[in-house]
């Protein structure tokens, strides 16, 4: 008898349930033109009532913003600011948006004015994490140097010690994708999974580095393709599947904004190990939510992610 398929959501908004609604209010023609002709309210309405009822949560405060962020068109961003030039939800929003827009490669020359927004929106909310995070996402695009991104993502972790975005944002920033080496961010990894505390997602960043070294291993380096799944047979990739397992995802602790980003990075480890037994809990808690990354190293992301999800629900 054939299985009925379900579609796989893979939206950006992962299982977050207000933010999905958010986003379909502003999905509309008109949202998106930034037009809204016989509007009642202010097109912006829906993006600051979620960061309302978001309050002072910075884990889901950072997610939600990052993915308005990519969304709302310039217009709306603008027009929310004009509109209300001292709001902090404001000018937080459209700190980050603009960073969004940055390609890389960027000479900071052609940013100054985008890092400006970035700190005047600090300036707004003192004790909120999201616009150091902006200010290292810009720094991402532009090249600087770990040394330099260092501060930054320090004043982020002091706002919010555990951020599951500041950690991951660092890791890409020394990640030889980016512009570190493999010893710093293998390092960056391993020093903070030892000192994090129990349930903390953090417990993930080895296995998050692992994935990063296979990427470059398979993009940037032609022998070394060959051999990059190899990575995952070794005694310390073992390890941290370990930990990552103990320390997080058997922890009792609520699920953080990004849990739907962390449970595909673990699910795609353990696949890569062969740790069957391990991953089928782990997909039953992912359901049909797949992230394109890391499932996008597979030759074939949907079918991969599906063949184990199955065998999850055989």
């Amino acid at each position: 008898m054939l299985r009925r398929r379900t579609p796989l959501v893979t939206g950006p908004e992962l299982d977050d349930r207000q933010l999905h609604r958010t986003l379909t209010e502003l999905r509309p023609s008109q949202q998106m033109h930034g037009l809204g002709a016989g509007a009642t309210r202010p097109l912006w309405t829906p993006a600051a009532e979620l960061l309302r009822a978001t309050g002072r949560d910075w884990d889901r405060r950072v997610h939600r913003i990052f993915v308005l962020a990519h969304t709302l068109p310039p217009v709306v961003t603008d027009r929310w600011v004009k509109d209300c030039p001292r709001d902090p939800d404001a000018l937080v929003v459209r700190a980050c948006a603009r960073v969004a827009q940055v390609k890389e490669k960027t000479d900071w020359a052609d940013v100054w004015d985008v890092y400006g927004d970035c700190r005047r929106a600090a300036d707004a909310v003192p004790e909120d994490p999201t616009p150091w995070l902006a200010v290292l996402r810009l720094m991402y695009s532009c090249g600087s140097p770990p040394h330099a991104a260092v501060p930054v993502w320090t004043e982020a972790v002091n706002r919010d010690p555990w951020n599951r975005t500041a950690y991951h944002q660092m890791l890409r920033h020394l990640s030889p994708r980016g512009h570190g080496t493999l010893m710093q961010m293998i390092d960056f990894a391993e020093r903070c999974t030892s000192q994090a505390p129990h349930g903390s997602p953090v417990a993930l960043l080895p296995l998050a580095a692992r994935v990063e070294l296979v990427a470059y291993r398979t993009t940037h380096d032609t022998a070394g393709s060959f051999a990059a799944d190899g990575h995952w047979y070794e005694p310390q990739a073992a390890v941290e599947a370990t930990t990552a397992l103990t320390k997080w995802f058997h922890a009792d602790t609520p699920p953080h904004a990004e849990a739907l980003a962390d449970l595909n990075l673990l699910a795609f480890a353990l696949t890569r190990m062969k740790r069957t037994e391990d991953a089928t809990p782990v997909f039953r808690r992912i359901g049909r939510h797949m992230t394109a990354h890391p499932w996008d190293l597979a030759p074939d992301a949907a079918r991969t992610f599906r063949y184990w999800q199955d065998r999850a629900r055989d």
